[in-house]
């Protein structure tokens, strides 16, 4: 079955400002980009769905906050309980914590500064829907753009994540290595993707969205999106 036949929701929120190039990611990668509506309580049949970055309801009380009681949200909570795939990009992963979806938060970044530039991250797992086309120690480069992109959590949750190897991503040197100088945000064990307990649900802050197309930047995204498109197959598959 090609990638073609796997449609990809791309969740539309007031302020998000990279659905459209999540948009076209999926199509770049071969897939079928689907436009959906905070306010619709219809996923309109996708196999997968994308929270994209940007600034939800301009990220009036926390970022993330208000968007995550959207309407839409029921129905993803929903179809991700039924094992469908769920990616969360920087405001998307801020959204996906503030509805309990995932586990921790993110707060202003350590420098309380805009940090926009590429970064390096290391592949924790591929246990996930959105990395099981990749190897666990693998680099990639991505950009990040976010001013509250530092990741926090409790002992106990931080206990849980780290025990149950739910950290997805970190942040690390091109070889691989992780440690303070390579962490852009000041994220709690460097940690700059988490997934659910199933791994059908991801956050990360960087954006793999804007590394696909090597004519445009780096290409490190290109992984997350083919895996993405298997496991949204392989929902059709079922």
């Amino acid at each position: 079955m090609a990638a073609a036949g796997a449609r990809v929701g791309v969740v539309t929120f007031p302020g998000s400002l990279d659905d459209r190039d999540a948009l076209d990611a999926v199509t770049f990668m071969g897939g079928t980009g689907v436009p959906l509506w905070h306010a619709s309580h219809d996923l309109q049949g996708v196999d997968a769905v994308v929270l994209p970055g940007g600034f939800s309801y301009g990220d009036y009380l926390r970022c993330g906050a208000i968007a995550g009681k959207a309407a839409l949200m029921q129905e993803i909570r929903a179809f991700a309980e039924r094992g469908g795939p769920v990616l969360g990009i920087c405001n998307g992963f801020q959204i996906l914590c503030e509805s309990g979806m995932l586990p921790g938060a993110l707060i202003r970044n350590r420098s309380l500064r805009f940090i926009c530039k590429d970064v390096w991250l290391r592949v924790e797992s591929s246990q996930t829907a959105v990395t099981a086309g990749m190897e666990p120690g693998e680099t990639i480069e991505v950009p990040i753009k976010h001013g509250e992109g530092q990741f926090v959590a409790t002992a106990e949750q931080l206990a849980e994540i780290e025990s149950e190897g739910r950290v997805v991503f970190r942040y690390a040197t091109a070889d691989g290595l992780v440690d303070d100088d390579a962490n852009p945000n000041g994220s709690v064990g460097n940690i700059a993707g988490v997934r659910n307990d199933r791994g059908n649900v991801v956050g990360l802050m960087p954006h793999p969205e804007h590394a696909v197309d090597p004519d445009v930047g780096p290409t490190g995204g290109q992984g997350m999106f083919a895996s993405l498109l298997a496991a949204a197959l392989e929902g059709v598959a079922r």
